[in-house]
């Protein structure tokens, strides 16, 4: 057996750590610096290692963030920081079977997102690529051998497809994003802005946050792909909370998300949410507790498309249909009918806007260097497709363009801008009258409206039960007697995704975004929400917990005066 010790064999001279060449583009220095070690170390792994690699890539994340946050009128933080990351793909053995062949149990993480110089200078990002390439590489050789001595002792998986799909590289080159950020400007903004929080003295905290990144990535693989592209990503976050004389914490938020600063909306608009905001958590200190309750409710458009994001789209993420340890909800449903037929999915991370918002879930090209591409994953009821990566499995060969990843982990398939349409939609006011008419059908007290979602978790592994928790905000009761909606506080939705699908009866006409991040496997990745209100007929609520902290002894000075 052959063996290679990259540290002995990879060595690099004295003369490579030269100076950036004058007027010289900073993104090919490190492109082109990218592939020269990529190519050297592949050849040497290919020529003297065994097992040899039959794959490789870099890829470089740029990450520039600025920000800075205020609460009752003065800053409480600021931030500035560059960092490029470097994560590091080796595969050996072949398409076939390979280091990356999912073994039940078995966490898969060979990169790490090692920090590199944030300096264009060509030998000291060698250096780094040099030592986690040989790091990489051993590990990768390790996981190999084992998922080989596996498959002699263990039962064979049913999907038997390969574990890496050919793919036609692309070269791609756009301007990334440059990031400015005017921060005396916005310091005195959010100063501004989290001063209107001192009308409203029952709050315990609250907080007004505007952030800048630039998130520029740098992609490069043996099968000649090469693809730099960058995106900005601008957002306010207003946020407060409080606490009910019970002890049960209650907080609201709102947020406005960018492609660049200048696409966020006029100084009026964020001080009239920050007024909003701190009504909603005075409201809801007085509000009377949720009680378990199974009934018809309407979700919002944001709240709907949290839901569908949560119950649906981490379910047809096409790496969970090939793990065994996986619930598969969906795995066999292909051509059969899983959602209501006015209904269809679609997900498009080509589509930069919708209802004049920018779309957090944009990009041109996924994580492995594939063009991202609409998915057309429900049609009228009908499951026809599961978002790809690179990763085959049975019945879907290619990717789709949605493996993604946060720096310093492995890539998976993820959902990008989840777009919800219906051909039995109806006006605002006339899904209402239906909720109304619902209730008085089922004989029940109300009906619940869930005007906004702060996000949820679903459990999608065969270890736990196949359920969600939606978290809402805002919800209130809807009567049928025409008694005013009665917001209420501390309420969870609870469920299991086939009975809740089942239950949609109709959709409103006006769709809405949410904008968010979302985490699973492969860690953080921006992701947006399109969808319109939705009808259901019934839904199962249960009470959050309270929380066993009473409110503070002391008074607020909030009541007195405050300078």
């Amino acid at each position: 057996m052959k063996t290679l010790r990259l540290a002995a064999v990879l060595a690099i001279g004295a003369a490579a750590f030269g100076a950036v060449q004058e007027g010289a583009a900073g993104d090919a220095i490190l492109l082109d610096t990218m592939n020269q070690e990529l190519q050297r170390n592949y050849q040497a792994l290919k020529q003297k290692a065994e097992p040899a690699p039959y794959f490789m890539a870099y890829e470089v994340s740029d990450i520039d963030t600025h920000e800075v946050g205020a609460t009752l009128g003065v800053l409480n933080s600021t931030d500035n920081e560059h960092h490029r990351y470097l994560d590091t793909t080796v595969r050996v053995g072949d398409q076939k079977l390979d280091n990356y062949r999912r073994v039940r149990g078995d966490r898969i993480q060979f990169t790490s997102g090692l920090a590199v110089p944030v300096e264009d200078v060509p030998g000291a990002l060698k250096a780094r690529m040099w030592l986690e390439t040989d790091r990489v590489y051993r590990a990768a050789a390790d996981r190999l051998i084992r998922i080989k001595t596996n498959q002699q002792v263990k039962a064979a998986d049913r999907d038997q497809s390969n574990d890496f799909s050919p793919q036609e590289a692309w070269a791609h080159s756009e301007n990334t994003f440059k990031t400015t950020f005017d921060e005396k400007r916005w310091s005195q903004s959010v100063r501004d802005w989290s001063r209107e929080f001192r009308a409203y003295p029952d709050l315990l905290s609250s907080n007004v946050t505007v952030s800048v990144q630039g998130d520029n990535r740098y992609l490069v693989n043996t099968e000649g792909a090469r693809v730099e592209q960058g995106r900005g990503f601008a957002r306010i976050v207003i946020s407060a909370s409080g606490k009910a004389k019970d002890g049960m914490d209650v907080a609201d938020f709102e947020t406005f998300e960018a492609f660049e600063p200048s696409g966020l909306p006029a100084a009026d608009k964020i001080a009239a949410s920050v007024k909003r905001v701190g009504a909603n958590v005075e409201a809801l200190i007085a509000a009377p507790t949720a009680e378990p309750f199974v009934g018809p409710a309407i979700f919002s458009g944001r709240a709907s498309g949290v839901f569908f994001h949560e119950i649906f789209g981490h379910r047809i993420e096409g790496h969970r249909q090939k793990d065994e340890s996986e619930g598969q909800t969906f795995t066999k449903s292909v051509g059969q009918e899983i959602l209501p037929t006015f209904l269809s999915v679609t997900f498009d991370p080509t589509m930069k806007q919708a209802a004049g918002i920018d779309l957090n879930g944009w990009y041109e090209y996924d994580d492995e260097g594939v063009p991202g591409k609409p998915v057309k994953a429900v049609e009228n009821g009908i499951l026809k497709e599961f978002l790809m990566s690179r990763s085959p499995i049975e019945g879907f060969d290619h990717s789709n363009g949605h493996g993604r990843r946060q720096p310093g982990l492995e890539i998976v398939s993820r959902q990008s801008n989840l777009i919800v349409t219906s051909t039995k939609a109806v006006s605002d006011d006339k899904l209402r009258q239906m909720l109304i008419d619902e209730v008085k059908r089922q004989n029940k007290p109300y009906g619940l409206y869930f005007e906004d979602i702060q996000g949820g978790f679903t459990t999608t592994q065969r270890a736990g039960l196949q359920a969600f928790s939606v978290m809402p905000v805002l919800v209130y009761k809807v009567f049928a007697d025409g008694r005013p909606d009665q917001l209420i506080r501390g309420a969870d939705i609870v469920g299991t995704p086939l009975a809740s699908f089942a239950k949609i009866i109709a959709t409103s006409d006006k769709t809405e975004v949410f904008n968010g991040y979302c985490g699973a496997e492969s860690g953080s990745v921006p992701v947006s929400a399109v969808s319109p209100a939705i009808l259901i007929s019934e839904i199962e609520i249960q009470k959050k917990d309270s929380g066993q902290d009473l409110l503070p002894l002391l008074p607020s000075p909030l009541k007195g005066s405050i300078q």
